[in-house]
């Protein structure tokens, strides 16, 4: 059975129904009642998931089943190539870019990886806390994609950069403020998705984008909510009540401007159906890539520009599909 977070009891209850007629010899009435209980399951993940409250939107953002860069791009890309290392340092596992091909385009993918939900591949890729070197081979690629002219698509999903001693003696700071400058230059058409957890800094890092599209339970936040309840109250127990106070969520980050769409997600969440997850990642992709390609160069780094540079505005309209 898989992993079910601890608001979903009633789900987790029928899947383990379902699991135990499954183990017993196959009958066409046993096949019934399985058939009802997947109904029922339908309907009363419909009914959770309708309602979740900002931290248990945290909860299904770091599930460990959520699909992450590694499955779509073995559900969505073709031939892909990994660049490794930032050619200063070290190769960072927990970015993870390359070349690959979308529906006969050639792009670059850059994003966090946080490992899954295998321990050992967890600690290979940092549990998606990226170092320095993560962003400045980020930063390599990209610049390839711009020589080459390529788009990028980016691949949001990390708690936050790596807050390590090493990570600051590279210059961690200077590595993601450097990105941030370099991002809003770039001659390349940018498309940044947030898939999972975006976390502070570390999100940002690679976040600048003509399009900022969210899945509709990843999270985006300037801190975790354990830390800003640590930090506000000296209490990190208050953490749901920091969730709800920062404005994490799909539907709050679009009425204020950061994002520019919401990628709806199956049923239950992205991993409780990660091919439908995908599928639907597809067609916004596809469908956004295509207009900001369209555009005049130097018209899309000016709105790139202004984008970022109006947030924050009252009653400014940020997103502009007039194209």
């Amino acid at each position: 059975m898989p992993e079910t977070l601890e608001f979903e009891e009633p789900i987790a209850a029928l899947l383990r129904e379902i699991e135990s007629l499954e183990l017993r010899p196959p009958t066409d009435a046993r096949a019934a009642e399985i058939a009802a209980l997947r109904a029922r399951l339908t309907a009363t993940r419909a009914r959770v998931y309708a309602t979740l409250a900002p931290w248990q939107r945290v909860l299904v953002a770091r599930h460990p089943g959520r699909p992450g860069l590694p499955d779509f791009i073995a559900r969505l890309f073709a031939n892909f190539v990994e660049i490794h290392g930032d050619r200063r340092f070290a190769d960072d596992h927990a970015i993870m870019t390359g070349f690959a091909e979308f529906r006969s385009r050639a792009v670059l993918l850059v994003g966090h990886v946080k490992g899954g939900e295998d321990t050992k591949n967890k600690i290979f890729r940092n549990f998606g806390y990226a170092r320095p070197e993560g962003y400045r081979k980020a930063l390599r690629a990209m610049r390839l994609a711009e020589k080459f002219r390529r788009p990028i698509v980016v691949f949001v999903d990390t708690p936050a950069a790596y807050p390590g001693i090493e990570s600051e003696e590279r210059g961690v700071a200077e590595a993601i403020a450097l990105n941030l400058r370099e991002m809003m230059l770039l001659d390349a058409p940018i498309v940044v998705i947030v898939s999972g957890e975006g976390g502070s800094g570390g999100a940002l890092g690679i976040a600048i984008g003509d399009r900022v599209l969210m899945l509709e339970h990843a999270i985006y936040s300037v801190i975790p909510p354990e830390g800003c309840a640590a930090i506000l109250w000296r209490d990190a127990a208050r953490k749901v009540e920091a969730a709800a106070a920062l404005k994490i969520t799909a539907p709050d980050l679009l009425a204020l401007g950061v994002i520019d769409e919401i990628v709806p997600e199956p049923v239950g969440g992205a991993h409780a159906d990660p091919a439908a997850a995908a599928e639907q990642v597809g067609a916004a992709l596809d469908r956004v890539l295509a207009q900001v390609v369209l555009l005049d160069p130097a018209e899309r780094l000016e709105r790139r520009y202004s984008k970022f540079r109006g947030m924050g505005q009252p009653g400014r309209d940020f997103v502009d599909h007039g194209e």
